[in-house]
């Protein structure tokens, strides 16, 4: 089936990137979202990701920016016209809407993007169940969490599977795609061809794992700074300086935890600090050290000042 309308779950810094992605690339898009105060909260990383879009598109244009592959592919003929009146349309079109029955009425397809929270994502599921159209199919953005431990609750586990996307995708243009157990092929085959679709390099996940490629790699990755800084060996800008200097790397574990959101961070360490099945036996030998107890309480403490990263102008680092 070629998917023509998406509904996607949750307007946080992803969910706002993967709607707007979506949009640029012609498809029809809502983001549903819980609540009045969601709008009020998705509305300014929409008008944010139009700037981005924007900004990138000039910088392709005058040879000043980096090439976007989310935005043109580098083997066609780059259109700066055509490319910001895709903005445009993307941006006049996408609509938030709060009635989930409305939302998914005609959904060929539904990307959950909604935070690391099991039960709030089980809860999702059982409300989204009984008004889902019989054709669409349903993926989680996770980052952590396997798609098994939900596709009970969608009502069609031979639908659903992980669609994980990277933060900046008009920039960071892969998606991993995992099947549980219980998905059709036929679905994931589909779901490859619409990260085609949208500009994403999709990349296989073979067998279900926790963290999929990329935050496998990037959560430890991520701790171990966070660690250092909750035990009082450094501070946040010391510690990045540490890795960007010291490997070239654009980010330090610091704005990496700014740009995808304190929120998101706080849920990761919660679920490690909870579920210590998550983590690999020798993984979990080289956490025995950390400080999960106090990293919670520094993200908690973040949160309730309303420093929640780049989207509030303060997180780590001031914006």
């Amino acid at each position: 089936m070629s998917y023509k309308t998406v509904c996607v779950a949750g307007g946080g810094v992803l969910g706002s990137q993967i709607a707007f992605q979506a949009a640029y690339c012609g498809f029809d898009v809502t983001i549903w979202l819980r609540s009045e105060g969601s709008i009020g909260r998705t509305q300014p990383k929409i008008d944010h990701v139009r700037e981005e879009y924007i900004a990138a598109i000039e910088g392709m244009a005058d040879g000043t920016g980096e090439w976007c592959a989310g935005i043109a592919d580098s083997d066609q003929i780059f259109d700066r016209e055509a490319a910001l009146a895709a903005v445009e349309r993307a941006y006049s079109t996408l609509k938030l809407e709060l009635d989930l029955a409305k939302a998914v009425a005609d959904a060929d397809l539904v990307i959950e993007s909604m935070a690391e929270d099991t039960q709030a994502k089980i809860d999702f599921y059982k409300k989204l169940a009984p008004v889902l159209p019989q054709k669409t199919v349903i993926v989680t953005n996770s980052s952590t969490l396997l798609p098994s431990t939900f596709a009970k609750y969608t009502g069609r586990p031979e639908k659903y599977l992980s669609l994980h996307f990277a933060n900046s995708i008009w920039k960071n243009n892969m998606t991993e795609v995992m099947a549980q157990d219980q998905t059709d092929k036929r679905y994931f085959d589909e779901l490859v061809d619409f990260a085609n679709d949208i500009r994403m390099l999709a990349l296989p996940v073979n067998k279900e794992k926790n963290g999929y490629l990329l935050n496998s790699m990037l959560v430890p990755w991520l701790l171990s700074g966070l660690d250092l800084y909750v035990s009082g060996v450094s501070d946040p800008k010391s510690i990045d300086l540490a890795w960007t200097r010291g490997t070239g790397a654009p980010k330090g574990p610091f704005r990496v935890f700014d740009t995808v959101g304190i929120q998101t961070a706080y849920n990761i360490v919660m679920q490690y600090q909870k579920v210590p099945g998550l983590v690999s036996p020798l993984l979990k030998k080289m956490m025995m050290p950390y400080n999960f107890k106090a990293m919670a309480s520094v993200l908690k403490k973040m949160l309730d000042e309303g420093k929640l990263g780049e989207s509030s102008g303060e997180g780590f680092f001031k914006y």
